[in-house]
């Protein structure tokens, strides 16, 4: 278990100028954390370059983009793509002749699914192929930013891979059981990992979420040794989450999302990342606060932490700016309802003993229970209720202002060489949002 390192401190080393490159590996699809960095690269001059995950034709195969695809990856990166396909994960994957793991689950149902076995020995060799095409894969797209670099530069790496659940039908009708669901729509997330589709979950996300970056290092080894030899250097950054301090009781403290399954590949990016720096290698993973986006709406109440931002945003020494959120916010809720009100339901919430008891550091990520289900789900949906279009959310707004302070507190973080693992809390997103915006 990572030890909980903080930044507090907002960062302003000024290291990446014209002429340097920042390189995205994983591909820009839509508005997210990785904006903010690309912002900032834009800002200082670097040379943009990318990558593609690539495209499957309607028999599956992985293929590269085609031209059309091409033009339009590369505008809106804003930067030229290397065109090999650079798809993480094993479940299309498999050995010639034998199924791949989506295949293997594509009889499972909603009945079926906690009784259903898979075979492990064809699994792990599925993992190795996958691993295999992973790898050259990324060995040849470095090779080609290789030849994109001048000697002496800086190079950020930022590293944005995440996710791998399978595309099997009945999962959507298990995840609304399990991160949705109340009552007798509650369904464990335990049974899900000790199921053999849990199971292969878990292995599939670590593939995805973690070990893309120790490939990622690898593959760049001979870029990084080369500028180190002349006068440049490397950086490397990945979005992790860990858990997010906020303001409870008057004070920052720890909680988190739970059931969050894809936290034990969280936790495994952030051993490589502090492998990496063991070696000498700079690589942050960066542990960034809970917000709304396409891929994290299946997880009602995920968005709950965010409502605290607006009282940290005038604890950290804001004004007329400060203000001006909150009157954004407030404008977005029914006639007769305060903004207030909102603040203090989530204060009860926050101290509710049973959501009080997830609170544990050391036993992240923990797994949900119908009692959390209850008070957590009920809380997302009676505030959701409060708002005037459910289409325009206090946490939508909210989200983008996280977004907004995290690409330059990763930006400049990471040039600083701070420390593998950081937590960006509610404190220094409030104070960088600020310093970003003065009165």
């Amino acid at each position: 278990m990572t030890e909980l390192t903080s930044l507090r401190h907002i960062p302003h080393s000024s290291m990446f100028r014209q002429g340097d490159v920042f390189v995205l590996f994983g591909e820009l699809f839509g508005r997210g954390y990785v904006n903010g960095l690309i912002d900032e690269a834009r800002k200082a001059g670097m040379t943009i370059l990318g990558i593609t995950v690539g495209r499957r034709d309607d028999h599956g195969v992985l293929r590269a983009l085609n031209p059309e695809e091409l033009a339009e990856a590369e505008e809106k990166l804003g930067g030229r793509i290397i065109n090999v396909p650079l798809m993480a994960g094993f479940d299309m994957d498999a050995p010639e002749g034998e199924q791949n793991p989506t295949e293997m689950l594509s009889g499972i149902t909603l009945k079926s699914w906690q009784e259903d076995k898979l075979d492990w020995a064809k699994i792990e060799r599925c993992r190795e192929a996958g691993v295999r095409r992973f790898t050259s894969s990324a060995a040849t797209v470095m090779a080609e930013i290789d030849k994109l670099i001048p000697d002496g530069k800086n190079v950020f790496f930022a590293h944005t891979m995440a996710g791998g659940i399978p595309r099997i039908k009945a999962f959507l009708a298990i995840a609304n059981r399990i991160y949705k669901g109340r009552g007798e729509r509650f369904m464990s997330s335990r049974a899900l990992l000790d199921s053999d589709l849990g199971k292969l979950i878990l292995m599939n996300f670590d593939e995805v979420t973690a070990n893309t970056l120790g490939h990622l290092i690898t593959a760049s080894a001979a870029i990084r040794a080369r500028m180190e030899a002349t006068g440049g250097s490397a950086r490397y950054t990945a979005y992790g989450y860990h858990g997010t301090e906020i303001l409870i009781d008057g004070k920052y403290q720890w909680q988190t999302y739970t059931n969050y399954t894809q936290g034990y590949a969280k936790m495994r990016l952030e051993s490589v990342a502090s492998a990496a720096w063991a070696q000498g290698i700079h690589a942050t993973v960066f542990n960034c606060p809970e917000i709304r986006t396409n891929s994290s709406d299946i997880f009602v109440g995920v968005e709950l932490s965010l409502f605290p931002l607006l009282s940290a945003l005038k604890r950290e020494g804001g004004g007329k700016w400060a203000q001006q959120q909150w009157d954004a916010c407030q404008a977005l809720l029914q006639e007769g309802v305060a903004l207030q009100t909102i603040i203090d339901m989530i204060e009860t919430y926050n101290n509710d003993a049973t959501s009080a008891s997830f609170r544990d550091f050391g036993a992240w990520p923990m797994d949900n229970t119908p009692a959390l289900a209850e008070v957590m789900i009920g809380t997302s949906e009676e505030i959701t209720r409060l708002h005037s279009d459910r289409k325009a959310l206090i946490t939508d707004h909210l989200s983008a202002l996280v977004l907004e302070a995290a690409g330059p507190l990763m930006f400049h973080g990471a040039a600083e060489q701070i420390g593998p693992v950081l937590w960006l809390n509610h404190d220094i997103v409030a104070r960088q949002l600020n310093a970003l915006h003065p009165d």
